[in-house]
């Protein structure tokens, strides 16, 4: 791992993922999860305050950067819910078939670099009953912006730990096996609508 991923990278999308507006999104979709949570993606533990401690028996927090594992020591202490770090990628979950009653992605799957299989891993360990809680950026319904994600993604992706601006969030979703409970889409900066495409929302196993 580089000075630069394991060092400043961190700290730059703790930054960019901590946002007023970024945070009020999470706040959508987090209280939601219930019971024994797996969150792919935790970093640096950003959503931690917002989980309703009395629903969530633990959350097992997923994070292959020893960067963000660091960041996110400050969040863990005073965390109100139990947490167990699982220091693999998406594409490798280590826990049983159907052991887990909610999903937590948030602000992940841009990232993860085989999406497919990270998915498939989350419908195996996920319950039948279980649901898949999201907040998450990706690609634009608009022409004039998609193809403006497109020219940027490459040069984003290096900058930005490989994070994608045109992943098509939902279509993924379901394509992985899941089914979209609800879900509402917006733009949270008119003027960085490239980076802003949000979608969230909840799914259950089709």
């Amino acid at each position: 791992m580089s000075f630069y991923e394991e060092k400043i990278l961190p700290h730059i999308i703790n930054c960019g993922c901590s946002t007023p507006d970024i945070m009020e999104l999470r706040a959508k979709v987090v209280p939601l999860a219930y019971g024994d949570v797996l969150e792919v993606g935790m970093g640096s533990a950003l959503n931690l305050d917002l989980y309703d401690s009395t629903q969530v028996n633990k959350v097992w927090g997923l994070e292959p950067s020893v960067g963000m594992r660091k960041r996110a020591s400050k969040n863990l202490k005073k965390s109100p819910v139990h947490v167990e770090w699982l220091g693999l990628p998406g594409e490798k979950i280590p826990l049983e078939d159907s052991s887990v009653d909610s999903i937590v992605l948030t602000y992940t799957l841009c990232t993860i670099p085989d999406w497919r299989v990270a998915m498939e891993q989350m419908y195996r360990v996920l319950k039948p009953q279980g649901k898949l809680l999201f907040c998450e950026h990706g690609r634009s319904p608009d022409s004039s912006v998609e193809r403006l994600q497109d020219k940027l993604n490459p040069v984003w992706g290096k900058l930005f730990g490989g994070c994608n601006l045109n992943r098509t969030v939902v279509k993924n979703i379901e394509e992985s096996g899941f089914k979209i409970e609800w879900n509402d889409n917006m733009y949270m900066n008119k003027f960085a609508k490239f980076a802003t495409y949000m979608s969230i929302g909840s799914a259950i196993k089709a």
